[in-house]
């Protein structure tokens, strides 16, 4: 695996049992869409759907790296922000939208996907709409600030036959897929205990973060913010669901970015085959971006691990081996997944389902936090249809 350098030949074995799993579990179609477009396959048309501080700087920089996704749509309740970014990304004028307008899109066939890129609360909305249009979406995590959006949001996109994924980025991260992999290929043994903690300061007077201490726009503040990678990675990283929950909160109200949402929030997953995960969130700390995964033989540390760019991955830490991994344009990576989805050479690794799991999970947390602590059951059946470490490359 090219992104893997310094390993030991074991390493590189245990690390490369996901790669088999491709060449058993995707067809041989995958490995030619990973080389780019094959001759005569236009790249898939992407709208953006909010211009705030994500999409110019990451989604835009990022769709002119991509392979096989291209910008070609723009959606905007400012006018000045929408006519100026589609100058510099090359966005006929026509492609260009407001919320008012969003729904000629539906005559837009340079469209293929629509990117949700706004508030929480208004992520089922525009997907709805969007798949009423006729396009596939990519929707922002978390999915939705309900679990009864959430859900509205699969029935939809099942109706309209498209396709609904999730903007998990880790799930296609080379620190987070050499971490799964590490895992799974049995290089700590059973894994007995998962940490994450997600945290950061939120700045109140920034405007990207002020709807996320808005309970209407946010739903939980820095749980859905920060905490769904959390939650998200304890799920992946062991590669199953937790079966029960407990959860507790610490807040100080008279913090005025406080008012409405919770800030520290602190829970611990149950697994069915025993393992333990404990996760945090807060907007009021010097956290991080981090995990790790203790097992029987040994233990994985990334610190950070899903940051933009910059993790870090050791095994056997703090004494262990720090694994070199070649960075990727990782909003690029997702968005040429999800091209490849749209365009059949890739399976879909997050669907709406995978979501809603997470939103299930976000509401059992407030449940047991508004219940101090009490334990809240959480197996509902759900099994994750794609692994991320036996069919993405990268």
């Amino acid at each position: 695996m090219s992104e893997i350098n310094d390993m030991s030949r074991r390493d590189l074995i245990e690390l490369g049992v996901a790669g088999a799993a491709v060449a058993m579990a995707s067809p041989a179609a995958m490995a030619q869409s990973r080389a780019g477009s094959s001759d005569g396959d236009k790249p898939v048309g992407f709208a953006i759907v909010g211009l705030g501080k994500l999409s110019q700087g990451q989604l835009l920089p990022g769709l002119t790296r991509t392979k096989n996704a291209k910008l070609t749509g723009l959606v905007s309740g400012d006018p000045a922000k929408a006519a100026r970014l589609a100058v510099q990304y090359n966005v006929p004028a026509k492609s260009v939208y407001s919320y008012e307008t969003y729904d000629r899109i539906i005559r837009d066939p340079a469209i293929e996907v629509v990117y949700i890129v706004l508030p929480n609360n208004m992520h089922a909305e525009y997907t709805i709409r969007a798949l009423k249009a006729g396009k596939h979406v990519l929707c922002e995590k978390p999915m939705a600030t309900t679990v009864a959006d959430s859900e509205a949001m699969i029935a939809a996109a099942k109706a309209a036959d498209r396709k609904l994924m999730i903007a998990y980025r880790c799930h296609y991260e080379p620190t987070n897929l050499a971490a799964m992999r590490r895992i799974r290929s049995g290089g700590i043994g059973k894994p007995r205990t998962v940490w994450t903690d997600m945290s950061r300061q939120a700045n109140f007077s920034d405007p990207s973060d002020a709807w996320r201490v808005s309970k209407e726009m946010s739903g939980t503040g820095a749980l859905a913010d920060m905490g769904v990678y959390g939650i998200n990675a304890a799920r992946y990283l062991l590669n199953e669901e937790p079966i029960e929950v407990r959860a507790w909160a610490s807040t100080d109200r008279s913090d005025p970015r406080f008012k409405e949402v919770e800030d520290l929030v602190s829970w611990q997953f149950r697994f069915p085959s025993g393992a333990i995960a404990n996760g945090s969130t807060a907007f009021n700390s010097n956290g991080g971006m981090g995990f790790q995964v203790a097992g029987e033989k040994g233990r994985v540390v990334a610190d950070p691990g899903c940051l933009y760019g910059g993790n870090r991955l050791t095994f056997g830490a703090p004494n262990g081996k720090t694994v070199e991994i070649t960075e990727i344009d990782q909003f690029a990576r997702e968005m040429d997944w999800m091209a490849d989805v749209v365009r059949g050479r890739a399976p879909m690794v997050a669907p709406g389902e995978e979501g809603l799991q997470d939103m299930r999970l976000i509401d059992a947390i407030m449940q047991s936090i508004a219940r101090d602590g009490a334990t809240i059951k959480t197996d509902w059946g759900y099994k994750r249809a794609v692994d991320p470490a036996a069919v993405v490359d990268v």
